[in-house]
């Protein structure tokens, strides 16, 4: 899952080659975090602890760098705590879903949240549906029922799994929105490390309530330390350089490389072999999710 938000309804874009690999490459390190999360020998929840608590001291430097030293206004920090909240019951939902459905279905039903913010953007704006807006809502909805269905005939822990993913879809939309608000101001660095520090706590208070292992066992630091850098820095790293230079479109097509990805390393990695009716369901889901990037952003205030 990735850290992203609308970009203005109207703005001159200007991109190299250099942003477009940086777009396509947060999105593939994105894409191998729910494999490291599998391969961690921590619990689900404890590695998301680590994930967000090994990159702080780099992420504090990035929001250092990006400060002009102004006070940060008090409403700011509670709007990025809320996010932190979301975020932490967002990531612990996500990886415990990661632990019991198929990659390719937990990157897909965590990336939800798209299709919830525009949603959400009707109601804030009382208006209609555009044709492709609909046509996105009719997509997810054929598209999740496809691959509920799917999970269902392999095992009830596989549709345990979806829910806990599609729970954390609807956290990841209301982690957005607060988030959003406070990073037009903050700037990108400055609110992931707030949110870090709300949202790292509250996960490994969840870990230990939990009853799950907190520190490395036998698998050593390698799974945490991967999914920190691959998750937290390369992946937010690339795509906070890339994200302002495209139109919300093309930041929807290119978040469809990572349920291909996680589709394509569950395969590899644990068997996830896909049906026709699989590839059929993720294909109307990813549809959904590209169509519901390219729609208005919802108003936040």
């Amino acid at each position: 899952m990735n850290v992203t938000s609308a970009a203005p309804a109207k703005k001159a874009y200007q991109a190299s080659a250099w942003h477009f690999v940086a777009l396509l490459g947060g999105n593939a390190a994105l894409a191998f975090g729910p494999w490291f999360v599998r391969v961690a020998d921590t619990g689900p929840v404890s590695a998301g602890f680590w994930r967000l608590a090994l990159p702080i001291p780099l992420i504090a430097f990035l929001a250092w760098r990006e400060r002009s030293g102004a006070p940060i206004d008090r409403r700011l920090l509670w709007l990025a705590a809320i996010a932190g909240v979301f975020f932490a019951v967002d990531l612990a939902s996500w990886h415990i879903g990661i632990e019991m459905t198929r990659l390719g279905n937990a990157v897909l039903f965590g990336n939800s949240g798209s299709v919830i913010l525009m949603l959400w953007g009707l109601v804030a704006l009382r208006r209609k549906p555009l044709p492709r807006e609909g046509l996105a809502v009719l997509a997810a909805l054929s598209g999740a029922a496809i691959l509920l269905g799917r999970s269902l005939e392999i095992s009830p822990t596989s549709v345990i799994g979806d829910l806990f993913c599609l729970f954390a879809g609807l956290c990841y939309a209301f982690y957005l929105l607060p988030a959003q608000r406070a990073r037009a101001t903050l700037g990108a660095w400055t609110v992931l490390l707030l949110v870090c520090c709300v949202a790292a706590p509250i996960m490994l208070a969840m870990a230990f309530a939990m009853g799950e292992p907190i520190l490395p066992g036998a698998a050593g630091w390698s799974p945490v330390v991967g999914l920190a850098v691959s998750s937290q820095l390369i992946g937010q790293g690339l795509l906070v350089f890339a994200l302002r230079h495209f139109p919300p479109l093309v930041i929807g097509m290119a978040l469809l490389t990572q349920p291909a990805i996680a589709a394509s390393v569950g395969w590899v990695a644990f068997g996830e072999l896909l049906t026709v009716m699989d590839m059929a369901g993720m294909a109307l889901l990813a549809g959904a999710l590209a169509l519901a990037r390219s729609a208005p952003p919802p108003k936040l205030a």
